[in-house]
């Protein structure tokens, strides 16, 4: 049946069920997988980089696969719960407020990057502490492979059919089920490809061929900083949310806002990191 996307000439949104299979009650969504496939792909490329003697100072990793290993848990705890946090916190606490089970509904709004950001930060120090490991090191690893799920849950996003972005008439532009009878910028892909491919093989690239590693602190500040640019890019082209709306004008969004002091701290870590390989 033509629909008016196809009578104008735009791209309709791709029929993905959200929901991947059901067993019974229990629904398995593509959300959700991204998840698991974000965490365990990232612990697998993070296994081979702690494997790697030649990118570590002195051969030496900061820690030893089975540290890795038990940290698993702890980082996926720090995603989740700092992630919805996050979310609530930032972009929808009055509806909270007035609807306290909201807080748990987490197909309604979903995660903070930002939230999730911090969580993860506050299980690195903790579990750094308990193990005797180098938290700048440690931090360095984990912001290597990010991406990977950074890539995975903008996917998700997609499919899912939210976060999409603002008005526009470029040939690739979407008409999505939940934005209206108007085509928008699949924003979620721009993020995907930002945050998620280009930012993997920046801080690749400075991994394996700068051997960044041997100076603490320097991979996380460049994931800091190449994250927030990409952040703060997409969100001249991304819808902001409903309940917020824009900050200021028809352009500053809570998205950009939380951007600018991970920008700052990225570049705070750098230079930290590279004073302490001068006087190393």
């Amino acid at each position: 049946m033509e629909t008016i996307a196809t009578r104008l000439g735009i791209l309709p949104f791709p029929e993905i069920d959200p929901v991947i299979f059901t067993i019974g009650p229990f629904a398995v969504h593509w959300y959700g997988l991204a998840y698991v496939a974000g965490i365990l792909i990232g612990w697998l490329y993070a296994r081979r980089i702690v494997q790697n003697t030649s990118l570590w100072r002195n051969g030496t990793p900061a820690f030893n696969l089975t540290q890795l290993d038990d940290f698993l848990l702890w980082v996926a705890a720090g995603i989740v719960l700092g992630g919805r946090i996050g979310y609530i916190l930032f972009y929808d606490l009055s509806s909270v407020l007035q609807n306290p089970i909201r807080a748990i509904e987490i197909w309604n709004g979903g995660m903070s990057f930002h939230g999730g950001l911090l969580g993860t930060m506050f299980a690195m120090i903790i579990f750094a502490r308990r193990h005797a490991i180098a938290v700048w090191s440690l931090f360095d690893v984990v912001a290597a492979v990010v991406p990977i799920g950074l890539f995975f849950g903008r996917i998700a996003n997609f499919i899912n059919g939210e976060l999409w972005g603002r008005l526009s008439s470029a040939p690739w532009a979407i008409v999505f089920p939940t934005g209206g009878p108007f085509s928008r910028h699949p924003s979620q892909l721009y993020e995907a490809a930002l945050e998620g491919i280009l930012l993997l093989l920046v801080l690749a690239y400075f991994v394996y061929r700068r051997k960044a590693l041997k100076v603490p602190g320097l991979v996380c500040g460049i994931f800091a900083c190449g994250y927030a640019a990409s952040r703060i890019f997409v969100e001249f082209f991304r819808e902001p949310d409903a309940q917020i709306g824009y900050l200021a004008g028809d352009w500053l969004t809570m998205g950009m806002v939380l951007s600018l002091p991970m920008a700052l701290a990225g570049i705070w870590a750098i230079a930290r990191a590279r004073r302490a390989a001068a006087t190393a």
